[in-house]
């Protein structure tokens, strides 16, 4: 229900028309200077809308032309894998998710290469970049040292080496006790009185030791000591010319005593340290090491120890400080001491020489590098390390992929297409579409189109091949391009922003709005938010404008307007001059008018203007995150909850936002102790709702219910206003609805319609059906879908209370609305193989897998594949299933018994 989830790019594109708005604004140019910039109150421009529309990013992921294909490949590589190989090929396979944009896939894959690591390093760099994938999701910023009590993230468990595929199982390694670098070794163990039998002379002062336990330190001690040397002879050995001082052997004797280190400095230990290295007192440099090792707490602290770690081949220690480092992203990404050790390729060696060198690191910081700035020099760097690293055709792909899309943005156009080629030599289609860009900024358009179509000649169809051939041709064959790319992946963003720019350029301005309409009824994204407030204002409608930067304002609050020379803030203060100023209680009607028509994107508007007035209020910014997962962008969504959390009046409010913040992120049973927190401190509807929303997902006792019902009618007791009550209402009569108690849901979802719970229909229409009025059920939706301003989700409900031919039209209706659903897709497919049309049935399923990683919809295409005989297409679409869900037991019954036949 909640999860984040990657951004489609680094950068946002943008179309820039002129506005109607009469006024001048002046423009920081950011570099002291200021231009002036007029917009006209005559006619929209209607020739600059397509022209200044950019051309879409050029994603930097690995994109597989057949994400199901790879998938299936790297899961079979998993079977046969060695231990020491899986991290690898989970990581890898994270690839493919982040490429898709599933980012609750990318984390699982990671959490598996973490869970299969066998080196300390590997461990080290994945359990950070899990930790740096998540990082929106903590809800304190402690010490990157400080364990979150997450196994797999735990920094002391990642200093651990060896295969530990149980490892989230096991408890905690910051539970038990703490190692101080104990001797290991026992074969010099002596009883009672030891004996000091032989004196070093260190400037010109006397250590006594013990002759048999300094021997047992190492090879060259024991040859010295106990060999044919003269010094074993000898009860006094000269030692001043051996880089130990006397304060220092005396620390070396009484390890050798005692097997661990006392309370000693940390200069002390990088002397023993540097003397262990010199005379391969291997336990004495271990002891040392991890002393060392828990010094380092901070970017300065790694910076202080790293370049003296590198030196003595001080394993552990070079891990804690590339842990801190990296725990510390982005902020230490730019710090010049680490970073003339970690980015040039002589430092490169050194980290190799420790056993810290690989492309899991270097692909990690070349993400944080193009997150920050995609041309910078850094990312550069980092990405011709990430390249020398890759050890495989897929990571050399995905880094050379990477170097071409940033040395094209950095407009480096020939070594762009030389990277893109090198890409495309190791296998991965999708850069070839990085030569066709390249080729077209060199002036090369017809080289260009000759390459995107080699595409589609040589390789199956989708969506992205038409987008960018569609970029070297114009006119009626652009238009069919996008067409076709549209068909074959409706989620792709530019072809709707093209036809209603071009609907725009021809002072078509109401189909243009209905076309961007189109994607923001599935997809809400600031620059599509953009185009039609440009499309608003043509039109004069300053009220439409105002509604769509405010949205645009809630998801992106630094959105730049008019090919960045104006703020979204700026253009939204000359839209106030043109509208009615709203009272705090016009706000409320409002947002209770929005809200009844399900009109998400309005209520969001709604709720950014009252925070201008108010804006200290919590609760505004918790509504605020409830509209944006309900628009499915939950990045936002976490920003607006921290900011409840972070303007909450009081403890109990702060501990339900903090709950919920939990909950959001998967930790139910943290979310449940919260709101019995806040309940503890004051009862209140946000706590009782809280507690029985994470109840009911925590608990599997039946029985649970009856609490679930207890806690809701609780929260209905408290203050509250009544669009929450009305989510509480309808939550109540679903809960009814489970436990068979239809007349009580019936009362709830009546109730919630009373107070203008429109999606109270929707329940009271399953009431209806299982009843057995089938008709009454289809009427209650059909009330629905005409309140509701987003109905693509009503349609789909009520398809399943109509006749078939009614079902199909609904369903048909459904995927125009929102192509995401997969549910019509399945239907359809069933319907198909119900008239043993079977390919027809697998080709239905086939196109929404082509542009959604679905599992129920790739599981179900498994078990057709299967019906048919296609062993080979079945097992590869289990095997897919199974790289997002590993414990999926339909598919995995499904991929056991076609692989029993194809063992036959």
């Amino acid at each position: 229900m909640r999860s984040l989830r990657m951004t489609e790019g680094f950068k946002n594109s943008h179309v820039h028309a002129v506005s109607p708005i009469e006024t001048s604004i002046s423009v920081g140019a950011g570099n002291g200077k200021h231009c002036r910039t007029t917009y006209n109150e005559s006619a929209p421009s209607t020739s600059c809308t397509v022209a200044q529309l950019a051309d879409p990013c050029l994603q930097p992921y690995f994109r597989p032309v057949d994400y199901v294909e790879s998938l299936a490949e790297i899961h079979e590589e998993l079977e046969l894998a060695a231990d020491g190989e899986k991290a690898r090929l989970y990581m890898e396979q994270s690839f493919v998710f982040r490429g898709l944009g599933e980012s609750k896939m990318l984390r699982r894959s990671l959490r598996s290469a973490r869970q299969h690591a066998v080196t300390v390093h590997d461990k080290l760099v994945l359990a950070s970049w899990l930790k740096y994938e998540k990082r929106a999701e903590e809800l304190h910023e402690g010490s990157p040292t400080l364990c979150t009590g997450r196994r797999l993230e735990c920094p002391r468990s990642a200093l651990v080496p060896g295969f530990a595929p149980k490892l989230a199982l096991e408890p905690c390694a910051c539970e038990g006790p703490d190692a101080d670098g104990a001797l290991l070794v026992d074969e010099c163990s002596t009883s009672g009185f030891i004996r000091n039998d032989v004196v070093f002379l260190i400037d010109n002062d006397r250590v006594f030791c013990n002759r048999q336990r300094i021997a047992c330190l190492s090879g060259p001690f024991h040859a010295m000591l106990n060999g044919c040397f003269a010094e074993s002879r000898a009860d006094e050995i000269e030692f001043s010319d051996n880089g130990i001082s006397p304060v220092g052997m005396r620390a070396v004797d009484e390890f050798s005593k005692l097997g661990r280190l006392g309370f000693l400095a940390p200069d002390l230990v990088l002397e023993l340290l540097a003397f262990a290295n010199r005379f391969c007192c291997e336990h004495l440099k271990d002891a040392c090491d991890k002393r060392l090792a828990a010094l380092v707490h901070s970017t300065q602290d790694a910076v202080t120890f790293l370049d003296y770690a590198l030196e003595e081949s001080a394993q552990v220690l070079v891990a804690s400080c590339l842990q801190v480092f990296l725990r510390e992203l982005p902020g230490s990404l730019h710090n010049p001491q680490i970073g003339t050790l970690l980015y040039r390729p002589e430092g490169r060696k050194r980290f190799q020489m420790v056993g810290h060198s690989s492309f899991a690191l270097y692909s990690l910081l070349s993400q944080v590098a193009m997150e920050e700035d995609i041309k910078s020099d850094l990312s550069v760097v980092l990405l011709e390390r990430a390249v020398e690293c890759a050890v495989s055709s897929r990571q050399k792909a995905l880094a050379l992929h990477q170097l071409g899309c940033v040395t094209l943005s950095r407009k480096q156009y020939l070594e762009a297409q030389e990277f893109f080629t090198g890409a495309a030599n190791e296998g991965h289609v999708y850069s070839r579409a990085g030569i066709a860009r390249a080729k077209y900024k060199r002036g090369l358009r017809l080289a260009a189109f000759a390459d995107a179509s080699s595409i589609l000649s040589t390789e199956k169809p989708a969506g992205w091949m038409y987008l960018e051939r569609s970029l070297y041709c114009d006119g009626k064959d652009k238009l069919a391009d996008l067409n076709k790319a549209t068909e074959l992946d409706p989620t792709l963003l530019y072809p709707y922003k093209y036809r209603s720019a071009s609907l725009m350029d021809e002072q078509k301005v109401e189909p243009a709005i209905v076309e961007i309409n189109r994607v923001l009824g599935f997809k809400v994204t600031p620059d599509c938010l953009e185009l039609r407030a440009y499309f608003c204002l043509a039109l004069q409608d300053y009220q439409g404008a105002t509604r769509d930067v405010r949205a645009l304002l809630t998801l992106d609050p630094s959105f730049m307007m008019y090919s960045g020379r104006v703020t979204a803030v700026q253009l939204l203060r000359l839209l106030s001059l043109h509208v009615d100023e709203w009272t705090k209680a016009d706000c409320w009607m409002q947002l209770y008018d929005h809200w009844s028509s399900v009109d998400d994107i309005g209520s969001l508007a709604v709720v950014h203007q009252m925070l201008e007035s108010d804006p200290g209020k919590g609760l505004l910014f918790f509504r605020q995150s409830l509209l944006l997962l309900r628009l499915n962008c939950p990045k936002a969504a976490m920003r607006s909850l921290r900011l409840a959390r972070e303007h909450a009046s009081s403890e109990h409010e702060k501990l339900v936002y903090e709950g919920w913040i939990l909950y959001d992120t998967g930790h139910r049973e943290e979310a449940l102790e919260k709101a019995e927190e806040s309940i503890a401190i004051q009862r209140s509807f946000e706590a009782f709702f809280l507690k029985a929303y994470a109840l009911a997902d925590t608990s599997l006792d039946p029985g649970s219910s009856a609490k679930v019902v207890e806690l809701l009618e609780e929260a209905l007791k408290c203050p509250s206003d009544g669009l929450r009550k009305g989510q509480a209402l309808n939550n109540l009569g679903s809960v009814y609805v489970d436990c068979r108690e239809l007349k009580l849901a019936a009362d709830r979802y009546v109730s919630a319609l009373k107070i203008r719970h429109t999606r109270a229909h929707q329940g009271l229409a399953r009431v209806h059906h299982l009843q057995g009025d089938r008709k009454s059920a289809h009427e209650e939706m059909t009330r629905l879908i005409e309140k509701a301003r987003n109905n693509a989700s009503a349609y789909e409900k009520r398809s399943e209370y109509g006749e078939r031919d009614m079902t199909m039209e609904d369903l048909q209706k459904v995927t125009q609305l929102d192509p995401l659903r997969t549910y019509p897709y399945r239907y359809r497919a069933a319907v198909l193989m119900d008239s043993h049309r079977e390919k027809e049935a697998i080709a239905e399923l086939s196109k929404a897998i082509a542009f959604k990683a679905d599992l129920q919809v790739l599981h179900l295409r498994a078990a057709f594949h299967e019906c048919i005989g296609d062993l080979q297409a079945s097992l590869r679409d289990c095997r897919a299933v199974l790289s997002m869900d590993p414990n999926h037991q339909d598919t995995l019954e499904l991929h056991n018994r076609v692989h029993g036949r194809e063992a036959y």
